[in-house]
């Protein structure tokens, strides 16, 4: 009898062993890529997944989970359109993919070189719609939805604050256009759509002005 529980608790560790094995790893796609397809996350989004300001690459690091994992499904679905993003996750499993999201949800914020804040006109422009709205068009306030210095609100409703400048401007440019459209019960595209050029260039200066750090004391 004991020969015979030896041999199961054996088998019972190499089947662990396998599965664990078969895991994927995200840090591992995310600094070399999965190996059939898939290029290493870092290439755009940074070795700390700071993101790239320049080039409108942004911040992974500190994201919700639920949140990057909708993302990485929305590319593959094309509920989100982006010719870099969407050869790279569909080259990724559903375990891949929810690997990658795991592993970046749980990297710290990283420091980023501080933004100018708007002034002038665009600083106004830019706190009205980011605190008050403009309720006479149909606008509500940004932090609404973000929460207080666009810290975000649960999985549905992501950080603005430390994203660059110009990854906000493309964001709301993408869902002004149509070629975004995965927001809950269409509300960007609702917002988005009474967003002036000036508008836009003030909202997203101002929240790439906001310290990063937000994002995560806002996060339960």
């Amino acid at each position: 009898m004991n020969s015979l529980r030896l041999v199961l608790l054996a088998c019972c560790v190499l089947i662990a062993k396998s599965a664990l094995a078969g895991t994927p790893d995200g840090a591992t796609i995310a600094q070399q890529g999965n190996g059939h397809g898939a290029a290493p996350c870092m290439a755009c989004h940074g070795a700390d997944g700071g993101g790239q300001a320049a080039a409108g690459f942004p911040r992974l690091a500190g994201l919700p989970q639920a949140y990057l994992r909708k993302q990485l499904e929305d590319f593959a679905n094309g509920s989100r359109s982006n010719a870099t993003m969407q050869p790279v996750v569909m080259s990724l499993t559903d375990a891949e993919r929810d690997a990658v999201a795991e592993y970046y949800s749980k990297l710290p914020v990283p420091s980023a070189p501080p933004v100018k804040t708007p002034d002038g006109e665009a600083a106004h422009v830019a706190q009205t719609l980011a605190t008050r709205g403009r309720w006479p068009n149909g606008l509500p306030a940004c932090e609404q939805c973000h929460g207080p210095s666009g810290g975000g609100v649960g999985d549905h409703f992501p950080p603005l604050a430390g994203q660059s400048v110009l990854y906000i401007s493309n964001a709301l440019h993408a869902w002004k256009q149509g070629a975004r459209h995965n927001d809950p019960l269409q509300l960007m595209q609702t917002v988005t759509s009474k967003l002036s050029e000036a508008d836009i260039a003030a909202i997203s200066a101002w929240y790439a002005a906001q310290p990063a750090s937000t994002v995560k004391e806002a996060q339960p």
